[in-house]
């Protein structure tokens, strides 16, 4: 029996094959570039929905709208579900934007019945001292503020307590008594807009004030 030639034997570059190590790197990268701009593209379909609904009021009527609304808001939610809302970036004033609750937009809606206008509606929030103040504004003097305790229950969710409520007006203050409980989670937060749902299923869309409110 002859002895094998060389040319017989498997050839050495396919035996030893380089090793390529895993795209861990590229792939995080990528996701995370898709996933900013999935939030971006959603962010920005969001606003432009709320654009023309008067805080609200304007979807009452409008079931239609409702649903997109809503369904853009819960695209947002489940695009960065594990995104931390509630460390101090909660922190600040926050205006209104758009909003289903009913209480709110009643009152927006019917201030005038009392010879005035509603301007902004606010959230105070102040992560470290645990508070949280309900703001509807009424220039150019009057305010309506509702003081609550809040503490941290998750990383998306607060629970906050009514403490006592404020009609003021220029010389003058009535106190109020405060009036619940509840809870919401902002399932999204960035520098310009914060994104929540609460305990009644009704959903806030709010910016950051350009000027932080104080009582």
């Amino acid at each position: 029996m002859g002895m094998a030639t060389t040319s017989s034997l498997p050839a050495i570059s396919n035996i030893f094959t380089p090793f390529s190590p895993p795209q861990t790197h590229r792939t995080l990268t990528t996701r995370s570039s898709l996933t900013s701009q999935s939030l971006t593209s959603a962010k920005s379909h969001l606003l432009h929905l709320i654009s023309d609904q008067n805080r609200g009021i304007a979807t009452q009527s409008d079931p239609q709208k409702l649903a997109q609304i809503t369904d853009a808001i819960d695209s947002i939610a489940l695009i960065n579900p594990d995104q931390i809302t509630t460390n101090n970036s909660l922190s600040g004033t926050w205006r209104l934007l758009w909003t289903t609750e009913k209480e709110q937009l009643f009152i927006i809606k019917n201030a005038g019945f009392f010879g005035t206008k509603a301007g902004d509606v606010l959230q105070v929030i102040d992560v470290e001292k645990r508070k949280l103040n309900n703001v509807i504004t009424f220039p150019p003097d009057g305010v309506f503020f509702v003081r609550s305790d809040m503490e941290i229950a998750s990383s998306q969710r607060v629970n906050f307590r009514f403490t006592s409520a404020v009609l003021r007006g220029n010389e003058w203050e009535f106190p109020l008594p405060p009036f619940g409980q509840g809870w919401f989670d902002s399932v999204y937060l960035d520098d310009d807009i914060r994104v929540a749902k609460d305990i009644r299923g009704d959903y806030l869309v709010v910016d950051r004030a350009p000027y932080q409110w104080k009582e």
